[in-house]
């Protein structure tokens, strides 16, 4: 062990009559702590809940979507699709038919997204099918009949109050024309399953059923609203959908998951910034306490380092006694705080311990993703704002005159 890291220990040992200092270093020790743990802990938050709503976004919505610029269905889609599913980057691409209904059950009537899907090929591209809580996809595949198969968000059949094997009317306003005006469209669905996405935004408002039964209800003959394609590289998304354009023709247009819910995304980066900087605020007070901390010990050991001078030691060592001191406080204060943010994040993530409301924030708990890398820039931020708070103390003391300060001993 070198000089200087000697001393430095030896000096954070208080004796009885430095009680001041010692509290003063437990309270620094405790800043940092309390700094790092939450910073880990509010990030963990942060990138849970981005996580999860990109999960749960990409899990229902194809990565990028193509349509007519113009509003019309899509003719000669089958195609078209299996062109687009040549694309490089391209894993799948699906049909689909979108619009909005009103849904009657035994309890009441509610509006509701429904979604004409072709199963084999919906599996491919998205995975709320694979949530099913009840019921059974197949009958989406079989012949439409009197009464074609429906599946519902969980949120929704609650609310309707019907359960798998049930009929419900979907009353579309696309109907046909007559002398007094478009009269609605009314028809009955067998509910033929129950999913359970875990986003209440789906489980409240979507419907799937079969491509064929939603173009019957729509009077769409043989087109779709989009083909959705979903991609092996998210972040390609932009990308892809200009070459899906091209490939398509004049005519249609594309869009993709990140233009969709750019806004989302902007406030979760937007929050994450401001979370890092108003917990960051408790570093810099424990900055502030070891600063006070050393400079204060500096004047206590005034007598002491004019001896370590007259003894020989250099100006450049005296000042690393008191680098190491505050780097000692930082190093121990973020270890604990890393430490403890990352077992507050595994406990809340394992055990779910902080519950929500579904129907306000779309999930029914916390969600924690504490990231590696998180933890290095934090401990790297945290341990340089403590050697920050060394400098002046540290060079104040190298510039003690030993003659000035032993003239009376």
């Amino acid at each position: 062990m070198g000089f200087e890291l000697w001393v430095a220990l030896r000096y954070l040992k208080a004796r009885r009559k430095q009680a001041v200092l010692s509290i003063i270093t437990v309270i620094s020790i405790v800043g940092v702590t309390a700094g790092v743990a939450s910073l880990v802990i509010a990030l963990a938050i942060t990138n849970g809940f981005r996580r999860h709503l990109q999960q749960s976004l990409l899990s229902a919505i194809p990565h990028v979507n193509l349509m007519r610029v113009n509003g019309e269905g899509i003719s000669n889609w089958e195609a078209l699709a299996g062109r687009l599913a040549r694309l490089p980057h391209v894993v799948a691409a699906a049909p689909a038919v979108y619009a909005q209904v009103l849904l009657s059950g035994p309890q009441q009537s509610q509006g509701a997204m429904i979604k004409g899907v072709v199963p084999a090929l919906e599996l491919q591209s998205g995975d709320l099918l694979r949530h099913l809580k009840e019921g059974d996809i197949r009958p989406l595949s079989e012949p439409s009949g009197e009464h074609p198969a429906l599946i519902l968000g969980k949120d929704l059949a609650d609310a309707l109050g019907v359960r798998t094997g049930d009929t419900v009317t979907v009353t579309s306003p696309r109907g046909r024309l007559s002398p007094v005006g478009e009269l609605p469209r009314y028809k009955r669905f067998r509910v033929a399953g129950i999913f359970d996405s875990g986003f209440y935004s789906y489980d409240a408002e979507w419907a799937l059923t079969s491509l064929k039964a939603a173009q019957q209800l729509f009077l769409l003959d043989d087109q779709v609203s989009t083909i959705g394609l979903r991609v092996d590289d998210l972040y390609r998304a932009p990308q892809i959908a200009e070459q899906a354009k091209r490939a398509a023709g004049p005519g249609f247009g594309s869009t993709n998951w990140i233009e969709q819910n750019r806004t989302l995304f902007s406030a979760l980066r937007f929050e994450r910034t401001v979370t890092v900087l108003i917990i960051g605020l408790i570093v810099f007070v424990a900055a502030l306490n070891l600063f006070i901390r050393l400079y204060l010990l500096v004047v206590e050991k005034n007598r002491e380092i004019a001896v370590f001078m007259a003894l020989g030691a250099r100006g450049p060592q005296v000042r690393r006694i008191f680098q190491y001191q505050g780097l000692v406080i930082g190093g121990f204060g973020t270890a604990l705080g890393l430490a403890v943010g990352y077992v507050v994040s595994w406990l809340g993530s394992r055990y779910r311990l902080i519950r929500l409301e579904t129907d306000i924030y779309s999930i029914s708990y916390v969600p924690f993703d504490a990231r590696w890398v998180d933890g290095l820039w934090i401990a790297a931020a945290a341990i340089l704002i403590s050697y920050l708070a060394t400098v002046y103390p540290a060079r104040s003391a190298a510039r003690v005159a030993p003659a000035q300060a032993l003239r009376y001993e």
